[in-house]
């Protein structure tokens, strides 16, 4: 489809639009680093005018405050969000996120990613992201319930099966989705209340979901390097691999990439730091965690400090961390010869220039952490019909969908002569863009 009518001038696009809009960016703002690489994009794909000034804001934001009694009978204020980027390709889905450092423009930034990833994956949503900001940890099981409900509550007229999907993320597991289901269920009229199953994803596979995200996500990741690697000239099976975060989806990531013959010979946590260059036994290092909290004080593998974990050498470094966890000071330890971004931004802008000026390969996270979004995708199909998907299948069906993907970011960058993570967001931008010229702007 012919798209040579954006009016170009000689200042970038970004500063043009940001003006247009009222939006001064700050560094270090995930939200104004997020939308600046979507609208440079935007640019290269030759999206419209007033396409560009739509996808540069959010659709919608809500912030909440709201009491929750805790266990020693006081209350604590807290502070919620749900902030809805787009919604051109379908629904808003996104994830809930419970973290201490959470602000407006981190979700608002997050929600962009969210409209970016599910393009790319091809699955008919928009992008939406939530949370509160609140340290899980410090909070008992009924405290994290009863704060769980009442953030619910407080955005229930936000979620809905066919307008806002919600999703687990940092802090929030398939007890938390259980929560939010049947906190939604309650509140929701008799006529609608068994379709807020719909509305909810992430669920315990008793209540319709699929189980823990953790191996989904990492079967992602998996697939999306063995399409990758070969233009790197790396084979997976004999890569050494350095792992940032031993949660679930890190521990299953190191899992996935083990049975695959790479070697795991680090991994960093925020509490401490291992080294192994004959290979990291993960699965025992899995139960050591379960069992202690932490990767400290396992015996088959040597502590280190952490600016050593960064400068040792390896080919894969797979971050499953939290945003900003590779910053200017580690990329510039960095010895990797590709950076795999698991967890939602969690490299910053200035990190990102070091690591390109270095040579570094970059997987984004919105090709990298895509199989979420497929899963999501799935559970919310298999909810509204009668369910005929096995569930044994759903790794063959994320593989397939991420090696899609993949393909299309490759073909993205031998078009566009640019890095992967430009090359996503631009084969993320040309579905939006045909969709909006299809579509149009109501009225």
């Amino acid at each position: 489809m012919e798209r040579t009518t954006v009016t170009r001038t000689s200042r970038p696009v970004a500063s043009r639009i940001f003006e247009e809009i009222g939006v001064t960016p700050q560094p270090g703002n995930l939200f104004h680093e997020t939308a600046e690489k979507l609208l440079i994009a935007s640019e290269m794909v030759g999206l419209r005018h007033h396409q560009q000034i739509i996808l540069a804001q959010p659709k919608s934001e809500v912030m909440v405050q709201f009491p929750v009694e805790m266990d020693d009978g006081r209350h604590r204020l807290f502070k919620g969000y749900r902030v809805q980027h787009s919604n051109a390709l379908g629904p808003y889905l996104g994830g809930v996120r419970f973290a201490p450092r959470l602000s407006l423009d981190t979700v608002k930034g997050h929600a962009v990613l969210a409209t970016l990833r599910a393009s790319l994956a091809r699955i008919p949503f928009g992008g939406a992201f939530g949370g509160v900001k609140a340290n899980p940890r410090e909070l008992s099981r009924n405290e994290l319930m009863r704060l769980t409900r009442r953030y619910c509550s407080a955005i229930s007229h936000q979620i809905g099966p066919a307008y806002d999907v919600v999703a687990p993320e940092q802090g929030a597991d398939g007890q938390v989705m259980a929560w939010l289901f049947d906190t939604l269920a309650q509140t929701t009229p008799e006529p609608t209340r068994q379709d807020q199953s719909r509305a909810v994803m992430g669920k315990p596979s008793e209540l319709g979901g699929f189980g823990a995200r953790g191996r989904i996500v990492a079967s992602g990741v998996a697939a999306v390097l063995e399409e990758l690697l070969g233009d790197s000239l790396m084979e997976l099976t004999t890569a050494r691999v350095s792992i940032v975060g031993f949660g679930h989806v890190g521990a299953a990531v190191a899992k996935a990439l083990a049975v695959r013959g790479a070697r795991v010979t680090a991994v960093l946590t925020s509490g401490a730091a291992i080294y192994e260059p004959g290979g990291i036994d993960v699965l025992a290092l899995a139960q050591h965690r379960a069992r202690t909290g932490d990767i400290d004080g396992f015996e088959s593998a040597t502590a280190i400090l952490e600016r050593d974990f960064w400068s040792a050498p390896c080919e894969l470094c797979i971050l499953c961390a939290d945003d900003g966890c590779l910053d200017i000071v580690r990329a510039e330890q960095c010895r990797a010869r590709v950076v795999v971004e698991v967890g939602g931004a969690s490299i910053g802008a200035d990190a990102e220039e070091v690591l390109v000026r270095q040579g570094i390969e970059i997987v984004p996270d919105i090709l990298a952490g895509a199989a979420g979004d497929i899963a999501s995708g799935l559970e919310w199909r298999e909810a509204r019909l009668e369910p005929t998907f096995r569930k044994e299948d759903l790794d063959a069906h994320v593989r397939r969908q991420m090696t899609l993907a993949a393909r299309r970011v490759r073909v993205a960058r031998a078009r566009y002569e640019c890095d992967l993570r430009t090359a996503a967001i631009c084969a993320a931008l040309e579905r939006i863009g045909k969709i909006y010229d299809i579509r149009g702007v109501f009225p």
